[in-house]
């Protein structure tokens, strides 16, 4: 049976890479796949992973209906076998809800890679209702670290290496650019909860917290 499968976690494990896998495989078996994305690092219409792969797909735009997409595809004599949506995070949940849609009335494959929450560890509203409908929710195998050394669980923006919580909840960066104007980095809970970046750890050493002394 057809699925709305939602593959999930933080920035930099894997995602894109593993939707690029997916493709490859399918597209070796002689079928044919339907690519959106939304705000990818490598520009408009393109899906891309952290390790240079990189591959044409619609920009998938607010207003932009993914179901009437592949129906007028279909429509006009175009072959879809399956649909990959990257960057899912950033759609609509009414663009979630016509993905399970295409599964449902097409009897199509859907797979969706994305992150859950935001640097404020807040859930986008496009993962929220992905969470909602998914027929099976995978998070991904590859665990991203945070630096020191722990498993990475919160996804941070930071500002000139500096992590902040206040601001839009999209704005395009990129795990690389840690000493950019705007970037992004995985953390632990713990040093996500500090505020504490590879930078700021490295400008300093951390003083352990310590519980309350009641006073005598």
């Amino acid at each position: 049976m057809p699925e709305l499968v939602f593959f999930s976690g933080t920035m930099d494990c894997g995602k894109s890479t593993l939707a690029l896998q997916i493709a490859h495989n399918r597209s070796a078996r002689g079928l044919q796949g339907l690519n959106f994305t939304r705000d990818d690092r490598a520009g408009e219409g393109k899906l891309s992973s952290r390790l240079g792969l990189v591959t044409d797909a619609v920009e998938a735009v607010p207003g932009l209906d993914p179901y009437a997409y592949v129906v007028d595809r279909v429509s006009q004599g175009g072959k879809v076998d399956y649909v990959i949506v990257d960057e899912a995070q950033f759609l609509t949940p009414v663009q979630i809800d016509q993905l399970a849609r295409i599964v449902d009335d097409l009897d199509l494959d859907v797979f969706a890679f994305g992150i859950t929450t935001d640097f404020r560890t807040k859930l986008f509203p496009g993962s929220r209702r992905l969470i909602e409908l998914a027929d099976r929710i995978e998070t991904l195998q590859v665990e991203a670290l945070c630096w020191c050394g722990a498993r990475a669980t919160h996804n941070a923006r930071t500002v000139g290496g500096e992590m902040v919580v206040e601001g839009e909840q999209v704005v395009v960066g990129d795990v690389n650019g840690l000493t950019a104007e705007v970037g992004y980095e995985v953390l632990c809970r713990r040093h996500h909860r500090r505020r504490m970046t590879s930078a700021s750890a490295h400008a300093g050493v951390l003083s352990p917290d310590v519980l309350p002394v009641p006073s005598d």
